[in-house]
């Protein structure tokens, strides 16, 4: 193996070479480890891996104007142990509770007025978490299938797969740590996530086992374009999120932010994890 310290414009600046594959495969492996772990505590003490908005638990959210503080409102319902989210440049706060009954009278007894008002049945929540974890399974098994008829290969082909599998499992184990719920905005997230995934995967193994040229080189070539489209996207995504929550948009804070951390969870997978499987299958694994 060959160093590139003779590569004119590298981006970024990292020799591999000083690293052995385990010391590469250490890091996400950990990292992705701790998160296993932390569902799996999440499952036990819960018995769901990952907490659920009210899509699907059953509950009511409610837009309600009002002149009263954030306070004040928390104060006066805090029967119902709502969240609460104030719409920035109006005096309105939507209100969210996974308590079905009483909710618009406990409103209307505070004087507020109701600007909007939707309520979710705990079995059509239910049925909800059902066709999510179908969809998300078959998003994934699907994925996989068309990895390894891409590559044809077992090692190229399961690296990308557990690199996608990573990408997904880190966010969910950071919304429990975070306090964030599972919503129809996270779950959507979680989707794209594999087409991210994916997507810079694939440029680093092609660019690896396809096309001509050291390891090392075309490695560095697949990370100027892929690591530049992903620092993008993190950005994107940043701005995104942060427009979306002072203006109070939903759904797009949530989509955002989860996209944030399963990008930069992607970055660490592909360029550590990926490349420490492909460096391995090319110099000592079978490549036949």
């Amino acid at each position: 193996m060959s160093a590139i310290t003779d590569l004119p414009d590298r981006f970024p600046d990292v020799d591999y070479t000083r690293y052995t594959n385990r010391q590469l495969a250490a890091i996400p492996l950990a990292v992705l480890a701790v998160a296993l772990a932390i569902l799996a505590v999440w499952y036990v003490t819960t018995g769901v891996p990952v907490a659920l908005g009210i899509e699907f638990t059953g509950g009511t959210e409610v837009q309600i104007q009002t002149s009263d503080s954030q306070a004040q409102v928390e104060s006066n319902l805090q029967g119902l142990d709502p969240t609460i989210q104030p719409v920035a440049g109006t005096n309105e706060y939507i209100v969210t509770t996974q308590q079905t009954d009483g909710v618009r009278g406990a409103m209307t007894n505070n004087g507020y007025e109701i600007a909007s008002f939707s309520e979710t049945s705990p079995s059509f929540g239910g049925d909800s978490v059902r066709l999510t974890l179908i969809g998300l399974g078959i998003a994934f098994v699907g994925m996989s299938l068309l990895i390894f008829l891409l590559f044809r290969t077992f090692v190229p082909s399961i690296a990308i797969v557990i690199s996608a599998f990573s990408d997904i499992v880190i966010p969910l184990a950071l919304m429990n740590v975070l306090g964030i719920k599972l919503s129809l905005g996270t779950v959507a997230a979680l989707l794209m996530l594999i087409g991210y995934s994916v997507d810079s995967d694939v440029l680093l193994n092609n660019h690896i086992l396809r096309r001509r040229g050291d390891f090392y080189e075309s490695a560095y070539r697949a990370m100027r374009t892929g690591v530049t489209m992903t620092l993008t996207s993190i950005a994107a995504m940043t701005v995104m999120t942060i427009t979306a929550s002072l203006l109070a948009i939903p759904l797009l804070p949530q989509i955002g932010f989860i996209l944030v951390l399963g990008l930069s969870a992607d970055l660490m997978n592909t360029y550590l994890l990926n490349l420490s499987l492909l460096r391995w299958y090319k110099y000592e694994g079978v490549t036949r």
